[in-house]
């Protein structure tokens, strides 16, 4: 934004330091002049000829006032200009830090040292916002190149196909299809996983009254298939627990908390438990599941996008894209909710949802 040359704030405050040290030295100088004077007599021979009048104090008195009131706007304006600079220097460390992240440079703190006061308070509030947006950077980095390795591997292996099928016409056209399709299902899954990512991102969405026990009951009967096909025992228990928001994002949301711990589950006669409830002002979700014990270091990484449990391989068709807890954090996010993460002793996972309550 262009803006006209104007007084900096240094200036201002010099300025302002010596108009007010001028003011206070002119009312001082009026109050001696007020009472003092008013009682030294006004005539030429003074009080029985040997007193001083007024006429011989005012003329006598006005140079030496005139000295001292041009001496205190001197020192007012260099004291000032001095004062002013060195109450400002933490905002001259705090600008030069803003130019430098304006660059690019988002590693860069000021780590402004003293006892606390505004400016202190003001830095150590730009450093918490630098390391916010470094970390909101690295992550939207490593998420744009994940999603770019995952989108091409798709394309990759159709082009691959393609070729085959154009280099070497006696090969199974019906099987290259079946691959194909295969393929393309899997690309338009995961384009569809990040739309809904950033769907949940940018929380645009109509806020309705949803009850979260209705949706595990939808999740479940969903899914119950595929529990039964891997031998897993799914449960709902719980009562209602009603929260405000969108009916599709929830209903994505408890979908994939469900489906992760069935395909993360033991190998067979595992077990899936789904609560809900309402606490108070807090609507809860739990989703339990037994299976391998899970080192602590990991959990943290288990939000992040394209992390698929203890390795990145595909093991079967519901293997997924890694974005399952991914949009299970963005949409919990989107609805001002928390989501916990705590591992079993036995083994597997609790995942805990909170989300306000409907008024």
């Amino acid at each position: 934004m262009r803006r006209r040359p104007g007084l900096s704030a240094r200036m201002k405050l010099a300025l302002s330091y010596a108009g007010f040290l001028f003011v206070a030295g002119a009312l001082l100088l009026a109050m001696v002049w007020a009472f003092l004077l008013r009682y030294v007599p006004d005539n030429s021979q003074g009080l029985l000829g040997i007193s001083p009048n007024r006429y011989l104090l005012v003329h006598t008195f006005a140079p030496a006032a005139a000295v001292a009131m041009a001496f205190l706007l001197v020192f007012g304006l260099v004291g000032g200009w001095l004062l002013a600079g060195r109450m400002l220097a933490p905002l001259t460390r705090i600008t030069e830090a803003a130019r430098t992240a304006g660059k690019g440079s988002l590693s860069h703190r000021i780590r402004m040292e003293g006892r606390q006061d505004e400016f202190r308070e003001l830095s150590d509030a730009f450093d918490s916002m630098l390391e916010q947006l470094e970390s909101h950077v690295a992550e939207q980095q490593r998420f744009a190149a994940n999603a770019s390795h995952e989108l091409r591997t798709p394309l990759a292996i159709s082009r691959a196909l393609l070729d085959l099928a154009r280099q070497d016409p006696a090969q199974d056209r019906a099987a290259i299809i079946e691959r194909l399709h295969t393929v393309n299902t899997r690309a338009i899954d995961l384009t569809e996983a990040l739309l809904l990512l950033s769907r949940g991102e940018r929380g645009t969405f109509t806020r309705e009254s949803v009850d979260l026990s209705l949706l595990a009951e939808e999740a479940a009967e969903t899914l119950l298939p595929l529990a039964e096909q891997r031998r897993i025992t799914l449960d709902v228990t719980g009562g209602t627990a009603v929260t405000c928001g969108s009916a599709e994002l929830l209903l994505r949301m408890v979908t994939n908390l469900v489906q992760n711990a069935i395909v993360h589950n033991l190998p067979a006669d595992g077990t899936v438990t789904v609560h809900t409830g309402a606490y108070g002002d807090t609507s809860v979700l739990r989703v339990e599941n037994t299976g391998r014990p899970l080192p602590p270091d990991l959990l943290p990484t288990l939000t992040e996008p394209f992390q698929r449990g203890t390795e990145r391989v595909r093991t079967d068709e519901h293997a997924g894209v890694g974005l399952g807890l991914a949009i299970v954090h963005s949409v919990v996010r989107a609805h001002d909710g928390t989501l916990g993460l705590s591992p079993r002793p036995t083994g597997g996972l609790v995942v805990t949802v909170r989300l306000p309550a409907a008024p």
